[in-house]
């Protein structure tokens, strides 16, 4: 496949002028542009966020890998969080819990990237190499759409999309600050305890998948045969993607300490964790298309297994599940 963008030396140097150029210009014009959040720490955040975006489509071109959101997912909310927690003076104690949580879930999301190599150069997720090609592959009215196709998607919805989801979901850290004279109440310490033991659950359910990856791994070295290709035992016995299911429902959680702050049940902030939502179940929908085109079985794992939410009361279920398991 012919290469959207061509980057030898000259074309890095060309790069980074125009991103210096765009910093410069950024930190110019960002301060005057006139929003809800302007004079707010999280208002900063969204600068941060937006210039990020920036390096991240910027990078994913000098690289030719689409995955610089994914390995910024993990840190930013604690950024966010952060700069927050520095603009109250570290004396709320909303904040600085909502900054541990997020810092707590950004630790264990960053570990299991980086020792499945996703910091590794050429590590781009398998499904954005499936997408360029499919993309590559569409026509409209006649014209193939090619590279430039995928670096629309990729900037629109990649770089810039996932950022500001990521900024979005982390907003309920906005709602304690405009209320940051609000003690914790007993809402605050369901959420705690609930993100806890979904982080608990989640860090599991990648224990599960990291294991059996290595042993597979191995025995595929050692020319040993793979019973099945694919997890499903422990928690994955129950539904495809524990892991998935804990992280939205985390974020979920993550919005009731903002319901705790303001008293108010909805707002803008709440919109974050359910487009999360949506993202989960279209990019598990693709994952799961991949899986079934390489693993025949994997459809029966599907018939007898839900997606996220375990539903062992669900007849049709437990006749897949009797057959399958």
């Amino acid at each position: 496949m012919t290469p959207w963008i061509r980057v030898g030396a000259p074309g890095w140097a060309g790069v980074v002028v125009i991103g210096a150029a765009a910093a410069v210009l950024g930190a110019t014009i960002y301060p005057d542009i006139d929003h809800p959040l302007v004079g707010t720490p999280y208002g900063v955040a969204l600068g941060v966020c937006t210039a990020l975006a920036a390096v991240c489509w910027m990078a994913s071109i000098l690289t030719r890998d689409a995955s610089w959101v994914d390995r910024l997912w993990s840190i930013v909310p604690t950024l966010y969080c952060g700069i927050v927690l520095a603009d109250v003076g570290f004396g709320s104690g909303r904040v600085a819990v909502m900054t541990a949580l997020a810092c707590a879930w950004g630790a264990r999301l960053t570990f299991n990237l980086i020792r499945r190599g996703g910091w590794r150069p050429d590590s781009e997720d398998y499904r954005w190499s499936y997408l360029r090609e499919q993309i590559n592959q569409r026509r409209i009215f006649g014209w193939q759409i090619g590279e430039v196709g995928f670096q629309t998607f990729n900037v629109l919805f990649v770089s810039y999309g996932q950022m500001a989801l990521v900024w979005w979901f982390t907003s309920p850290v906005h709602q304690a600050w405009l209320h940051a004279d609000v003690p914790l109440g007993w809402l605050d310490y369901v959420a705690i305890v609930a993100f806890v033991g979904l982080l608990v659950i989640e860090t599991v359910a990648d224990q599960q998948m990291w294991r059996f990856q290595q042993d597979k791994q191995r025995r595929i070295a050692a020319g040993e045969p793979v019973a099945k290709p694919f997890l499903d035992t422990g928690l994955f016995r129950w539904c495809r993607h524990p892991n998935c299911t804990a992280e939205q429902a985390m974020w979920l959680v993550f919005y009731l300490f903002a319901i705790s702050a303001s008293g108010d049940l909805w707002h803008w902030t709440a919109g974050g964790c359910l487009v999360l939502l949506l993202l989960f179940a279209v990019s598990t929908r693709l994952t799961e298309r991949i899986s079934a085109s390489r693993y025949p079985a994997y459809r029966q794992y599907q018939a007898a297994v839900p997606m996220f939410v375990p539903n062992p009361l669900s007849p049709r279920r437990r006749r897949s599940r009797a057959a399958y398991l």
